[in-house]
């Protein structure tokens, strides 16, 4: 169990890395920050591409997660 915890954990954490990384930037990068917060909390409909790619995310984000509770579950 150790081991397929482990290996789903290192997986998840590479597939995320790739599909953060497949993402299109959403504003000027750090410049985002200083204002246009009505862009950041507006009502932005996603669809095709990008609402996949965030529902991926999403997803590996939870098992990457619950792994590593698990993970520390397994090792007390």
């Amino acid at each position: 169990m150790h081991a397929f915890l482990m290996v789903s954990t290192i997986i998840s954490s590479i597939l995320i890395i790739i599909v953060v990384l497949l993402q299109e930037s959403k504003s000027g990068g750090l410049s985002g920050l200083t204002g246009g917060a009505e862009e950041l909390f507006g009502k932005q409909k996603v669809r095709g591409a990008e609402l996949l790619l965030q529902r991926v995310t999403v997803f590996l984000g939870i098992v990457f997660f619950l792994s590593l509770l698990g993970l520390t579950w397994f090792n007390i």
